[in-house]
Formats: C-alpha cells, sequence, structure tokens
C-alpha cells in the first residue's frame, strides 16, 4: 500500500512546483506589465473662478487596441479645457493644457480612450472658489457708510423719554425676543430638514440664517410703514447684545446635529462691531437732538426719503453683486428663501395680537422678527465650511436677504395707494402730531403749581 503512495509524490510535487512557477509568472508580468495610467502636475489645484491654469500631463502605457485618448472634465459647467483635447498614441505623451473655472464647486479631469472608453488610471480634482472683489469691499463699505448716517437721523427722531418708557414694560421687546431667538431657529431648522433632506450644508445655511440676530433694515422698514421707530430700535438692539449669549445656544445644540463635521464658532468680534455700528450714530443723533435742534428737525424731516434710497440702493446692489449665485437658485431654494422671513413676519404679527399690541406695535414686531442679519450668516457659513462649499451654501442667507422685502414693499405700495385715493385720510392722520402736542402742552400746564 506504501507503494502507490510512494510513486504518487513526485507527481505531486511536480503539480505544486508549476502551481508556484505559474503565480511567480503572474505577479511578475503584473509588475512589469502596468496599466493605461494618466499623471497630473499638480494632481489637485484651487483656481478663482473665471480664472485659468496650466497643467502638465503624462500618460503611459497605451492599451494596443487604442490609437488615441482624449483628456475631459466630468463637470464643464464647474470647469473645462480651453479645447477638446485628443492626444494621439503616436506623438510625445507628455505635454501641458489649460483649464477654466467656470463657477464654483468641484471638478475632476480625466483621460479615456477615445474607441474603447476605457478610463485611465489617476484623476485631477480641481477646486473652484470666489475670488476676493473690488465691487465686493465697495458694497460693504458703501452700505456701512450709509447705515451709520442713517442710524445718526434715527437718533435725531428717537423720543427717547419714549425708549426709557417701553424698558419699563418691555411686552413689545420680550414678544420679539422670543420670535427672533426661539421662532425663528426652529422655524428655520424645520425648513432645512424639509426642503434639502440629503444636503446638510444647506440645512446648516438655513439654520445659521434662522439664529442669526435683526438686520438693521428692520428700523428702515418701520419707518417706511410708520411703525413704531423706538420700538424697532430698542428690539435691535435688544436682539444684537443677545446674540452673544443666543447664538451659542443654537449653534453648539442643534447646530452640532445638523452637520457634526464643521468648525463652528461664535462670531463675537462680528457681533461687537455691529452693536457698535448701531450704538455710536444713535448716540451722535442724540446730541445733535439735544444741542443742534435745527440739524435735528432737518434729519427727521428726509428720514423717510432717505431710508427708500437706502433700500433701493441696496437691493439694487446686492442683486449686482452676487449675480452668479442665481444660477444655484431652484424651487428650494426660492422656497426656503420666501418661508423663512415671510412665516417670520406672520408669526411676530400673531404673537404681537395675542398680547393685544397695536397695530403699529404688532407691525414693527412682525418686521423685526422676520428680517434675519444676513450678514453674519454669511461670515459663519465661510468659517465653518471649507471652500467651495462655504461659498455654495451661502445661496440660503442670499435668497433669503433678496426675497425679505417683498411682502414689506408690497404693503408699502398699497399704503401709497390708499393715500392717493383717500387724500382726506392722510390729512387727517398728518393733523394728529399737533393734536398730541397740544395735549402735551396742556399736561405740562396742569403740572405747573
Amino acid at each position: 500500500m506504501c507503494l502507490p503512495k510512494e510513486k504518487m509524490c513526485p507527481i505531486s510535487g511536480l503539480v505544486q512546483f508549476l502551481i508556484v512557477l505559474v503565480t511567480l509568472l503572474l505577479m511578475c508580468h503584473a509588475v512589469v506589465v502596468r496599466s493605461f495610467s494618466v499623471k497630473f502636475n499638480p494632481n489637485s489645484t484651487t483656481v478663482h473662478m473665471y480664472s485659468k491654469a496650466e497643467i502638465q500631463y503624462e500618460i503611459t502605457d497605451f492599451p494596443p487596441d487604442e490609437t488615441s485618448c482624449l483628456l475631459y472634465s466630468d463637470n464643464e459647467h464647474v470647469a473645462s479645457l480651453d479645447k477638446e483635447f485628443i492626444i494621439s498614441s503616436s506623438h510625445n505623451l507628455t505635454g501641458s493644457f489649460n483649464i477654466t473655472a467656470n463657477f464654483l464647486g468641484g471638478s475632476l479631469v480625466k483621460c479615456r480612450g477615445v474607441k474603447t472608453k476605457k478610463v485611465a488610471e489617476g484623476q485631477l480634482d480641481v477646486i473652484v472658489v470666489r475670488k476676493k472683489r473690488i465691487i465686493d469691499t465697495i458694497f460693504t463699505a458703501s452700505v456701512a457708510t450709509l447705515v451709520s448716517i442713517l442710524y445718526i437721523n434715527f437718533g435725531c427722531a428717537i423720543d427717547w423719554g419714549e425708549l426709557r418708557n417701553i424698558l419699563k414694560r418691555p411686552v413689545g421687546p420680550s414678544i420679539g425676543f422670543f420670535g427672533h431667538f426661539f421662532v425663528m431657529p426652529m422655524l428655520s431648522y424645520v425648513l432645512g430638514l424639509i426642503l434639502f433632506p440629503q444636503n446638510p450644508e444647506m440645512q446648516l445655511g438655513m439654520f445659521f440664517t434662522g439664529v442669526s440676530p435683526a438686520g438693521g433694515a428692520s428700523n428702515v422698514w418701520a419707518v417706511l410703514l410708520e411703525g413704531n421707530l423706538n420700538l424697532s430700535i430698542i428690539m435691535t438692539t435688544i436682539s444684537t447684545i443677545s446674540a452673544f449669549a443666543m447664538m451659542p445656544l443654537w449653534l453648539f445644540t442643534l447646530g452640532r446635529v445638523i452637520f457634526q463635521n464643521a468648525r463652528l464658532k461664535v462670531p463675537y468680534m462680528e457681533i461687537m462691531t455691529y452693536v457698535i455700528a448701531l450704538v455710536v450714530p444713535l448716540a451722535i443723533g442724540y446730541f445733535i437732538q439735544r444741542y443742534m435742534k435745527r440739524v435735528a428737525h432737518f434729519m427727521t424731516k428726509i428720514i423717510k426719503g432717505f431710508s427708500s434710497c437706502l433700500i433701493m440702493f441696496i437691493v439694487v446692489f446686492a442683486i449686482v453683486t452676487n449675480l452668479y449665485l442665481f444660477e444655484l437658485f431652484s424651487w428650494q431654494i426660492i422656497v426656503s428663501g420666501m418661508a423663512l422671513p415671510w412665516l417670520g413676519y406672520l408669526s411676530g404679527y400673531l404673537l404681537a395680537k395675542l398680547f393685544r399690541q397695536n397695530y403699529a406695535d404688532a407691525l414693527t414686531i412682525a418686521i423685526e422678527v422676520g428680517i434675519q442679519n444676513t450678514g453674519i450668516a454669511i461670515f459663519l457659513l465661510r468659517f465653518a465650511l471649507p471652500q467651495p462649499q462655504a461659498d455654495l451654501t451661502t445661496v440660503a442667507p442670499v435668497s433669503v436677504a433678496v426675497l425679505t422685502p417683498f411682502p414689506l414693499l408690497g404693503l408699502l405700495i398699497l399704503k401709497k395707494l390708499k393715500s392717493r385715493l383717500y387724500p382726506s385720510h392722510s390729512k387727517l392722520n398728518c393733523q394728529e402730531e399737533p393734536i398730541k402736542s397740544i395735549n402735551h402742552l396742556n399736561e405740562e400746564l396742569t403740572t405747573l403749581p
């Protein structure tokens, strides 16, 4: 029985030897024979929008059944090669090409065979970001200057005694605070989940807009729509100062739930800048009102006209400056841009009426709750997310900023039409101020000894 086994041993050993030999040959073949591949130098690049970059390439191991290959971008809307780049196998397989950055986002440059469509190993990562432009600086500086002048006008027009009365019985500011820092964050969170279920970056963009403090435009609209300017100024100031505490509360709770990898940071310096830009011009206006009566009277008279011009300037200039972002507008972006401020107006007005506020105060509270400081939201996004995602997601606060004024603009047009159609009613309103002044004078006379 042992003899057959001994005869089978050499055969078994031969089979094992052949297996090892074939394995070694295959390994050698894999080492020697390389696959069709392309190398780019650099292998990734960041390009400013509307700019070009030169890239070196080297193609190795052309497939034997191919005569030429094609370099191409998989997203030409973001980045494209200057021309159709076809390379023949009979020519030098090294060279360079230019890539043009068309829009924000990311793209991959690859190589494939023209005949077999086989894609080569290796790719070029292209990231397109926005370049800091002169027009952005001009827009920011001009708006900051004009808003500061307007707040000096507000300081001249404010009834400083009435401010003390509002703070003694702060029903309006309390409603505004609740609407701004509880209703609006929750609205933005829910809207983000509903409209962008698969896009946490856009959810974060909406949420950052919802947790931002009140925007300065609320005071302008309070003047144009004949609301309560004193209440509006108080609410804006409280909202901006409260952001030091309320923004961290939301950013590190729901903000972390939305996007755990975001580099969240509370923009304390930016909030402080807004506080200073609010308080200092108001203080200047106060001193003008107290020591330069004629100047204060003039600045109070032009406040409505100046406010109207400023609103038009900001809307038009903002649209022109951010025109490139309108390419990203989808129905979800438009709906979110309308829903957040418009639901904010409705919530603020209903809350005010629930607590029996008069029409002017309810209108002012509605405006204050609905208008967000989108500048802070844009800053937060650019810090929290890498490029180009940061710039891409600013479309959320930009859409909110663009669509916020429409209900207020419609209400203003209705008021103007009403004053034209019913001039007698407008004259009656104009006569109310002298009557108030006479009543105030009578009250002072009765207090005299």
